[in-house]
């Protein structure tokens, strides 16, 4: 039973993996190009977002790719995309051996996303009489040691250890997380329907490409914190509820979500009148919260 859930798995991903080989295969040159350039930046929910939108979208997507980035939207430039390429531009410039352009070399990477070290020395001959050529980059005290076993200019990064490894991995990784989520359109559109006198069922939707999610290995997680108070005419609060929404989405899937939205249906029993109902959600992923005032009739 066990080798045939694997077996499954197994099969599953495969499955996945072709259908997102073939998405990239049949890009536009320039969705390629884009893909390509911001590969040390895009979140894995945004690459399947990408790939899976119509032609007619992508234009649009990619500028909002980097009005997302912009850590000051009052000014002309970019200052997060100027100095993307800027590195990528003195990557290509500083690691010009190996049989592949600078920036997508082991060090371009680094370069790229943890940014120029503090000190960097250089080792052409190797350290030793019988040594490799090795760098030794410090990011303050921090080392990250890359070493050209094959004498070809292909530097790779030797990690020190399991742990200096997931260090600098987590670092990498950070730098892609440096997106700011204010310039994520959070917001949800509400419908009161009524069942029968004193009941009604109050209807919640939010598009799953406004809601910002944390990456979990192969998951994108969030919860949804939804609160409601209805306040009658002389203002005493008359019901209210609150509860955490959980959501968990497979990254290979995120396509198939867009377009859709996260639907929420909260029932409720109030007496007949006039009120005034409260609304407030909050992505408990990047703290960002909506808060909407509601006039009804029961």
């Amino acid at each position: 039973m066990k080798n045939k859930s694997v077996i499954l798995f197994l099969l599953s991903f495969l499955l996945s993996s072709c259908s997102m080989y073939h998405l990239e295969r049949n890009l536009d040159p320039d969705s390629k190009e884009f893909l390509s350039l911001v590969r040390y930046t895009i979140k894995n929910q945004e690459r399947q977002i990408f790939l899976n939108l119509p032609p007619s979208e992508r234009p649009g997507f990619m500028e909002e790719f980097w009005k997302k980035r912009d850590p000051d939207s009052g000014t002309d430039e970019n200052e997060f995309k100027t100095e993307y390429f800027n590195r990528i531009e003195e990557a290509n410039q500083l690691f010009k051996q190996g049989s592949t352009p600078g920036w997508l070399q082991e060090r371009g990477r680094v370069y790229i996303t943890l940014g120029r070290p503090t000190n960097r020395e250089t080792y052409p001959r190797g350290m030793s009489q019988y040594g490799v050529p090795t760098e030794i980059w410090y990011y303050g005290f921090f080392p990250v040691v890359f070493m050209d076993e094959n004498w070809s200019g292909n530097y790779r990064l030797n990690a020190l250890s399991a742990q200096h490894f997931n260090e600098i991995n987590r670092a990498q990784i950070a730098y892609g997380a440096k997106v700011p989520n204010k310039n994520i359109v959070f917001d949800f559109t509400f419908n009161m329907r009524k069942v029968k006198e004193g009941e009604a069922v109050f209807e919640i939707e939010i598009s799953y490409k406004n809601i910002w999610f944390a990456e979990h290995e192969d998951l994108l997680q969030t919860t949804l914190d939804v609160t409601l108070e209805v306040i009658d005419k002389d203002n005493n609060n008359v019901w209210e509820y609150r509860k955490e929404y959980d959501i968990s989405i497979s990254t290979e899937k995120i396509g198939e979500y867009i377009g859709e939205k996260y639907r929420i249906e909260i029932p409720a029993i109030i007496k007949p009148g006039n009120f005034r109902l409260n609304i407030e959600m909050e992505n408990k992923t990047g703290g960002e919260r909506v808060r909407k005032t509601i006039r009804f009739t029961i």
